[in-house]
């Protein structure tokens, strides 16, 4: 008796949590539908593969793209009680780990483009050259893939050969065997993100110093390059939020499942969805060239606005 009306007092929750399914799974087709949309745009034009700034947008939704698809099977998995061998969980983290870090580490980069673009304009062209936004790409994901290394090196030098013929429900939490493991890619992510918030900080300051004593058209730029330098400090915040959101997890997955899961899906909407639909209004609508060339694509080619 007891066990029934528990099931009945838990069908409201498990009913919500459905509902709930069903929006990310709306969410996550829409924003990967519009970054597909913006990605082909991107390859429409050669202005856009072939400028530093576009390049690195292409990265951010690249990457946004790849966590996406992947923590969104993660969350499926993990809401249905779905195991997976521990070798396929262990490819799946790393791609992760190493993709959800790439989007603030690019936004930082793309924060010292605005910084050269308005500061430092006559060695632009030199500095944000192709060739060394190829190598700065290369550079992102070295630096990216920094946490995964440490927080799996030290998963492969604790776990025993046994734990990789399991099958588990797959979560970063599974690999950390020991608490010093989660206190080093504490350390290892607030690091990362002190020097990311100093680089934001330092070019925020010398725009704004720039925008002050300049005029005319030049005055614009540097109020423009102000904005989006703003926003990349609101998207970097929401990144900053979202390291510490496995930290709370990984306490509420050893006391309680059920709120474990449901804290995870409100953190996954909020600080995984929401940031990684921001880089699609900060670039493609509000730049005027890409927001032109993907009316004209969407209108196949009938719309003639400002086009290069």
């Amino acid at each position: 008796m007891a066990d029934n009306s528990s099931l009945v007092g838990n069908e409201p929750l498990y009913l919500l949590m459905n509902d709930l399914v069903t929006v990310v799974q709306l969410l996550v087709i829409i924003f990967f539908s519009i970054n597909l949309l913006l990605i082909i745009t991107f390859f429409q034009k050669e202005c856009f593969y072939t400028t530093t700034r576009y390049i690195l947008f292409a990265v951010t939704l690249l990457s946004d793209s790849l966590v996406l698809f992947l923590s969104d099977v993660l969350a499926i998995l993990t809401r249905f009680n779905i195991p997976i061998h521990v070798c396929l969980c262990v490819i799946i983290c790393v791609v992760v780990i190493v993709y959800i870090t790439v989007t603030p580490v690019t936004l930082t980069a793309m924060t010292l483009e605005r910084y050269v673009a308005v500061c430092m304009p006559l060695h632009h062209g030199e500095l944000c050259s192709t060739r060394n936004t190829i190598n700065c790409i290369l550079i992102i994901h070295a630096l990216s893939s920094v946490p995964s290394i440490f927080i799996f090196s030290t998963f492969f030098g604790s776990a025993s050969l046994k734990f990789f013929t399991k099958y588990q429900l797959c979560s970063v939490e599974i690999f950390m065997i020991y608490l010093w493991q989660q206190h080093l890619r504490s350390a290892i992510y607030q690091l990362q993100f002190l020097i990311m918030c100093i680089i934001l900080a330092f070019s925020y300051v010398k725009i704004m110093k720039v925008a002050k004593a300049a005029s005319g058209e030049d005055k614009q730029s540097s109020r423009k390059g102000l904005r989006t330098v703003a926003l990349h400090g609101f998207q970097l915040l929401l990144c900053l939020i979202q390291l510490w959101c496995p930290f709370i997890e990984s306490a509420l997955f050893h006391i309680d499942f059920v709120v474990f899961n449901n804290v995870r899906y409100f953190n996954y909407i909020v600080f995984y969805l929401t940031p990684r639909c921001l880089s699609p209004l900060i670039y493609g609508l509000r730049d005027e060239i890409f927001f032109h060339a993907l009316k004209s694509y969407l209108s196949f080619g009938l719309y003639k606005g400002n086009l290069i």
